[in-house]
């Protein structure tokens, strides 16, 4: 089964699990507002995006309303605090497969692919 890792009032995560329902791929949806990613997920997800700042929805408003101080992190600790506090800033949706494939983001083309639909 996927999972996706979002917040529910969240557009693209809503566009995203739509997505889904139509073309009737299995998934659980988990808001991370609720169940915030522990720092070991944290860690794992840095690892698949690139590092823990690719993680990072630097268009958000959340990443804009943040003070100049706390947006320049130098290390992973700093990042992985930043994401704990603040799961909003997570780009939407994170999608992980049973096979354990990460990705995140959602375009119709992308999840076509990603879910071998015609």
């Amino acid at each position: 089964m996927t999972t996706i890792y979002g917040l529910k009032n969240c557009d693209t995560c809503k566009k995203a699990t739509k997505w889904l329902d139509r073309f009737n791929v299995a998934y659980t949806f988990v808001d991370y507002r609720d169940n915030t990613p522990t720092p070991e997920t944290l860690i794992e997800w840095g690892s698949n995006a690139g590092g823990l700042e690719a993680l990072i929805n630097k268009s958000s408003t959340t990443w804009r309303q943040l003070p100049d101080n706390r947006k320049g992190a130098a290390t992973d600790a700093e990042w992985k605090l930043l994401l704990r506090e603040y799961p909003q800033l997570i780009r939407r949706p994170v999608v992980i497969t049973d096979d354990g494939e990460f990705s995140q983001g959602f375009s119709d083309n992308g999840f076509k692919k990603r879910f071998n639909i015609d």
